[in-house]
């Protein structure tokens, strides 16, 4: 990976003075985050947290909130343990991240759960994203060798059934970010951030009758990453966390003994503070000042915006999928994702399908977009789930 594609990268992490001053690089696509969105008035440490790794959900337009369980639901969905009706099991995931502005950028998603008993789960799961090498040098030029900046999210979950329609589930998240050094920008005390976080999900579904048919109806709640804020040095400037607010539902119709649709949509809103409109002095214009504690900076996030509720409206981004099972081994999905040009501009559909044999599932998603205006285009996903034991 060359140097003047790491400050496209790295402005979703840390301030543009740290690396286009320090390292004098060159904007390949300016404000280009690691989940792949633009630069907008919402700014977040880690926002590599925001990115799906399932490739299932990642086929149905990042939807998957409220669908059925699988042994990957803990990255979208922690609740859902509880429902899965196998003893234990679990899954890895793998994209290539960003291919159409670097080549060796990737992120690699592992879980695991097993059921204490029909009501009760644990899992575990570690989220890796890589922004491969980068090749350093002096301002006058010479080699100043090779870093590795990288960034992981190691996960602890509990889920718990209440009776055979809902479910709520916890995470602890410890979260490790090393994009800065001291060697790479230059700056003395500068360390890797770090923080702690939790998700607080649940999620419910009811056996109903639509169209003549069997059917469940589900809805499923996830807000991630509530936790401490980051710093990358001593004593200096300190990032929100990317608080997510994810909220959907899906409706899965069986139509006899080999046919089943789902249908799912999501809603996400960022519950991280909104830069305010500033005047040539600093003084605030419009919009409220982002110096505030987490909680604050939370629960604000509903009524900051600059632009009122018509920009608020804007910083929800919806996701809606489809999906097929034939004879529950083979599956065809597609989705599509919005999000407002003026607040990340990611505008996509995907496709994907999925097999099913005896413990082994693999499901696969390609995301489709126009390689001048997305650097998301032709994103691949990969995911590999294990489930063993008998049915509980």
């Amino acid at each position: 990976m060359n140097l003047k594609y790491f400050s496209t990268i790295a402005i979703g992490m840390l301030p543009l003075a740290i690396f286009c001053s320090k390292l004098q690089a060159q904007e390949v696509k300016t404000g280009t985050q690691t989940n792949g969105s633009q630069a907008n008035n919402v700014y977040t440490a880690v926002p590599f947290l925001l990115i799906t790794p399932d490739a299932r959900a990642g086929s149905m337009g990042e939807a998957g909130v409220a669908v059925q369980p699988d042994a990957n639901t803990m990255s979208i969905n922690p609740s859902k343990l509880a429902f899965l009706d196998k003893p234990y099991g679990f899954s890895a995931s793998y994209s290539p991240w960003l291919k159409s502005l670097v080549p060796d950028i990737n992120l690699a998603y592992i879980s695991g759960f097993y059921k204490l008993d029909a009501r009760n789960a644990i899992g575990a799961s570690l989220r890796y994203f890589s922004l491969g090498q980068i090749q350093l040098t002096d301002p006058s030029g010479l080699d100043n060798g090779i870093a590795n900046p990288n960034e992981f999210a190691f996960d602890l979950t509990y889920s718990k059934r209440f009776g055979e329609d809902f479910s709520l589930g916890t995470t602890a998240r410890y979260i490790y970010s090393n994009l800065n050094s001291a060697q790479v920008s230059g700056i003395q005390g500068a360390r890797p951030g770090k923080a702690f976080a939790v998700d607080v999900s649940a999620y419910y579904k009811k056996p109903t009758i639509l169209f003549a048919k069997d059917a469940i109806l589900s809805a499923g709640l996830n807000i991630s990453n509530i936790g401490t804020k980051m710093s990358y040095s001593d004593g200096g400037a300190e990032y929100f966390l990317p608080t997510n607010l994810k909220l959907g539902a899906a409706s899965t119709i069986i139509i006899d003994d080999y046919s089943q649709f789902t249908f799912a949509l999501d809603f996400n809103k960022l519950m991280a503070p909104t830069e305010p409109i500033r005047d040539s002095n600093g003084n605030i214009i419009s919009g409220k000042d982002t110096d505030r504690s987490v909680l604050s900076g939370m629960f604000g996030s509903f009524a900051d915006a600059p632009g009122g509720f018509s920009e608020e409206v804007k910083e929800i981004s919806i996701g809606a999928g489809a999906e097929y099972w034939y004879n529950q081994q083979f599956a065809l999905r597609a989705g599509y994702f919005y999000e407002a040009p003026e607040k990340g501009d990611r505008r996509y559909f995907t496709l994907g399908a999925g097999l099913k044999y005896n413990v082994f599932n693999i499901d696969f998603a390609y995301l489709i977009a126009n390689p001048q205006k997305s650097p998301l285009a032709n994103t691949l996903r990969f995911s590999l789930l294990f489930n063993f034991g008998n049915s509980k």
